[in-house]
């Protein structure tokens, strides 16, 4: 019989139609599955995307598995937490009242919900630009808040206040940890499933609290009446954790671009001439903040901020032939850029590029500083071209950028003012 022609299932077994002598199909099942492989596929189905793995970004797996094994750890050291909550509270304690409590437990959400209103208004932007090191700060923050909880009954003086600033710093944890998930999740997301995405995370995040739940229901009665015990439980739990998130982090391989893996592409371009790829990129972006050599830049200000007369605006624009305005605040000496109406991805990853070569050349005390900002236009002219092209070719993802500017936009133009 004659193979008509073929098909498979994503990247599943392959099927053959055959023609037979009447003229029919007949299908033909390539497999060599067993009740293994058919176990394999149901629990791919209920866990993982739809379409897995080419639905997914190739970093999509490792970091799942790691950020399993902290979501465990994580989910045993909160039973733990809770159970010290529980009896500093008075819990099991005849003298001790409801309405305190009560009290206790109102002040605790009422502090943490306000926390979470002025954490995210003073640093929602910067979420999406530095996804991977807000993610690591908000588990080490999770974990301190766990300790705080986890002591706070060692001093009944101060319990209020250490529970109420415990629950402060979960409350900018859910915030910080919610908001870089979703960012993750764009970047898993390859064909526009990040709905799926996300819902096989949360199934995922489900079954391991479901697992820390039965293993917490085995751990904490056996170690709840010895502290030294419960302390060492929690360090080993805890060093599990965050040893497991700065593997999840670090196997996330970002292809848009944020001032940090800019800066560190360019510092490898003008040593060696050759653009990072992004997996080379990310290994060696920094995690924890404060650190990196990026400059510090202020981009989308407003106009005043760089001057206060024509003659300076004249320098400034003295051999720029680009859609942005780059120098020095007047306030605090840090570079920053006006940004034109028309200014696109591409003209504002040019001016971060510029801020760093600029850096590199000049500070803001320096006297002949607006001479070097002349020098470097030119040297833009002559280098950025090229430098995006290979951006591009790298792999880099150029029609989008997580740089971060504000929103203010000006025009320059003589004939076209807004």
């Amino acid at each position: 019989m004659a193979v008509v022609y073929t098909e498979r299932y994503g990247t599943g077994d392959i099927q053959k139609y055959l023609r037979d002598k009447d003229g029919r199909l007949s299908c033909q099942k390539e497999s060599s599955r067993n009740t293994y492989g058919s176990l394999r596929d149901c629990l791919v189905s209920l866990f993982l995307p739809h379409g897995f793995p080419d639905s997914v970004s190739e970093d999509y797996l490792a970091y799942q598995l790691w950020d399993t094994i902290q979501a465990f750890a994580s989910s045993v050291t909160g039973s733990l937490a809770t159970h010290s909550l529980l009896r500093g509270s008075g819990v099991g304690d005849s003298s001790a009242t409801v309405a305190a409590a009560t009290v206790t437990w109102i002040l605790k959400d009422g502090t943490g919900m306000v926390g979470r209103i002025l954490f995210a208004w003073m640093k929602g932007s910067q979420l999406d630009c530095d996804a991977k090191r807000w993610r690591l700060f908000a588990d080490v923050l999770n974990d301190m808040a766990i300790f705080m909880e986890i002591v706070a009954p060692v001093f009944p003086s101060c319990f209020t206040l250490t529970v109420c600033t415990a629950g402060l710093f979960k409350c900018i944890v859910g915030v910080a940890g919610g908001a870089t998930r979703a960012a993750l999740t764009v970047h898993q997301a390859r064909r526009d499933n990040m709905a799926d995405v996300c819902a096989k995370d949360g199934s995922q995040e489900t079954l391991v609290n479901l697992a820390g739940l039965l293993v917490s229901l085995l751990v904490v009665p056996l170690v709840s009446e010895n502290l030294w015990v419960t302390y060492l439980l929690f360090l080993f739990l805890t060093s599990l954790h965050l040893y497991a998130n700065y593997r999840a982090v670090r196997s996330v391989v970002m292809d848009t671009l944020n001032q940090s893996r800019l800066s560190i592409i360019l510092e490898h371009f003008l040593q060696q001439g050759r653009i990072l790829r992004p997996a080379e990129a990310n290994c060696m972006e920094p995690l924890l903040p404060g650190l990196g050599s990026q400059v510090s830049l202020c981009l989308g200000v407003h106009l005043s901020t760089l001057v206060s007369s024509v003659s300076q605006l004249e320098q400034l624009k003295k051999g720029n032939h680009s859609r942005y305005l780059l120098g020095w605040r007047a306030d605090t000496g840090r570079l920053a850029v006006v940004l034109h109406e028309e200014a696109g991805t591409v003209d504002i990853i040019r001016s971060v590029v510029h801020a760093e070569i600029l850096h590199r050349k000049a500070g803001s005390s320096d006297p002949q500083r607006y001479l070097v900002l002349e020098e470097t236009h030119a040297q833009m002219d002559h280098l950025f071209p090229d430098f995006c092209q290979g951006l591009s070719a790298s792999g880099w993802v150029t029609d989008r950028h997580l740089l971060d500017p504000d929103d203010w936009r000006a025009n320059w133009d003589s004939n076209k003012q807004l």
